[in-house]
């Protein structure tokens, strides 16, 4: 087996994961961008263990190592984002980054404030 067609389709996978964290807006969709590019480094890992014919198979040993790492992060993520989503009525992340709480508008409390602020 030739290193090259694995290591093209890992460079494909990894690339459209990170086409979808950058330009995806829903946190669901974003999260499994995340998941698309971890399993691209799977498979990197998982071929060059091949190609090397290491005896430990260490390359097999951290592909199970981040799989385990990726179920943790999907399953607190997920959760994250469904308390977010309950608390707020959207996953959209621009939505949730302009709707922060404890920051004022850039000029100052809104007018209805200010009139129950000096009453």
């Amino acid at each position: 087996m030739h290193l090259v067609y694995p290591a093209v389709l890992s460079v494909l996978l990894f690339c459209t994961g990170l086409y979808g964290v950058l330009a995806r807006r829903n946190a669901i969709l974003v999260l499994m961008s995340v998941e698309l590019m971890l399993n691209a480094v799977n498979l990197n890992l998982v071929a060059f263990d091949v190609w090397l014919r290491d005896a430990l198979h260490s390359g097999q040993a951290l592909t199970l190592f981040t799989i385990a790492i990726a179920a943790a992060e999907i399953g607190i993520g997920l959760a994250i984002v469904l308390m977010v989503y309950r608390n707020r009525g959207t996953s959209d992340i621009d939505r949730l980054r302009d709707t922060a709480e404890g920051r004022e508008p850039p000029g100052g409390p809104a007018p209805a404030e200010k009139a129950e602020a000096t009453a």
